[in-house]
């Protein structure tokens, strides 16, 4: 699908195929088929449970949750694992200015973000890693790496060595740099043999959560723990790898360099769903910026359904800001979907049900997909609200 357009919406151009049955199309995505026999694994970054849970948090887990869903109906045992990063530099920085112990604020929050998760209809993962239950695995990460001169030991730090990876993402090094620091991966550190050099292994100071390691007491760097909770759950490679926008340089470009360097596989991910970035009056919704609208917040004046449908009615790349209208017309089209899903079917029923499953297995076309059901009313919109659980 063409990212800047939204198609037609029409039974016959939903129909073009090249001759091959709609039930039978498999799942593209940025303009890659994506074949999928037996198993699919799916790895989605999730959350640091130090804070609620944002649009842009929700935006990549109601979109990883859609995708899930088009690879189930493949016929796909689909294997998805969502991790919880609770060893990490801004969880404890949370921690220590609420006064709270780490572990006690990761959990709390941990409950928040799953209840928003429950009310969003987004499904539970297969599989929910936690850091602090693979520690041993970055250790062993670390000392792969190190073995394939990958990276190095420093006064018990083990350092992996960065300088290739923006070139294996296409990303100029200068703009790499910048990304680096905004990250927190500190391009400037004297102890670095390179500046985009990152630790997979790393000492703790004191009041830091730490493990006896060949390297000494210390924890897990952030790329690395997700590096270890792949391999763990989903071994070498992936076929699809989630995340937010934000997340592709760095972490994902060294999540990915770490599991090639360790294993000799590549790709890492057969395909990568980054999601578009939410925006607020012009910049970037995070924590960082304080500009946040919480999940929470809008579902005590909207329905769950309409939410959700707001988060997917665009290309699940492309960035968008918010404003409240967004919701009113969520609300609006919802109850457009539900009349036609009430009327009888303008045409063919079982051939408007195949068309609008195309459109989802064509890199998600979500707006495609709806616009195709309100058209042809009856079984094909009461598939699409139920695919996307918006019913």
């Amino acid at each position: 699908m063409d990212g800047t357009t939204m198609g037609s919406g029409t039974l016959e151009s939903a129909q073009r195929s090249g001759g091959v049955p709609q039930h039978d199309l498999p799942l593209v995505l940025a303009g890659s088929a994506l074949p999928v026999v037996g198993a699919a694994r799916v790895y989605v970054c999730g959350i640091t449970p130090y804070d609620v849970t944002h649009l842009g948090h929700a935006a990549t887990f109601v979109w990883a949750d859609v995708l899930t869903t088009v690879l189930g109906s493949l016929g796909a045992d689909v294997h998805t694992c969502r991790n919880v990063t609770d060893v990490d530099d801004v969880l404890l920085d949370a921690a220590r200015a609420r006064g709270r112990h780490y572990d006690e604020l990761a959990v709390v929050q941990e409950a928040v973000f799953e209840r928003s998760m429950q009310a969003l209809r987004v499904a539970t993962p297969r599989h929910r890693p936690r850091s602090r239950h693979h520690v041993r695995g970055v250790q062993q990460l670390a000392a792969a790496l190190v073995a394939a001169g990958a990276a190095h030991e420093a006064d018990g730090t083990v350092w992996f060595h960065g300088a290739d990876v923006p070139a294996s993402v296409g990303l100029p090094e200068a703009e790499a740099l910048a990304l680096a620091a905004t990250y927190g991966d500190e391009p400037g550190d004297p102890a670095k043999a390179h500046p985009l050099d990152v630790a997979v292994w790393r000492p703790s100071a004191d009041g830091e959560p730490a493990w006896p390691s060949p390297w000494g007491w210390g924890r897990p760097g952030w790329h690395a723990e997700c590096a270890a909770m792949a391999l763990a759950v989903h071994g070498a490679s992936l076929d699809v790898l989630v995340g937010g926008a934000d997340l592709a340089f760095p972490h994902h470009a060294f999540q990915s360099a770490m599991v090639r360097a360790a294993t000799g596989v590549a790709p890492f991910a057969r395909s990568v769903v980054h999601v578009g970035t939410v925006m607020v009056d012009g910049e970037k919704m995070a924590k960082s910026t304080g500009n946040l609208v919480l999940v929470d917040d809008l579902l005590e004046s909207c329905s769950p359904p309409a939410l959700r449908l707001m988060l997917l009615d665009r290309p699940w790349a492309a960035s968008w800001s918010w404003h409240p209208g967004l919701l009113d017309a969520a609300e609006a089209r919802l109850e457009s979907l539900y009349a036609a899903a009430a009327r009888r079917p303008s045409g063919d029923g079982e051939a408007a049900v195949e068309a609008v499953t195309a459109r989802l297995r064509d890199d998600l076309d979500v707006p495609g997909a709806l616009a195709l059901a309100e058209e042809q009313g009856g079984e094909a919109a009461r598939h699409v609200l139920g695919t996307l659980r918006l019913s």
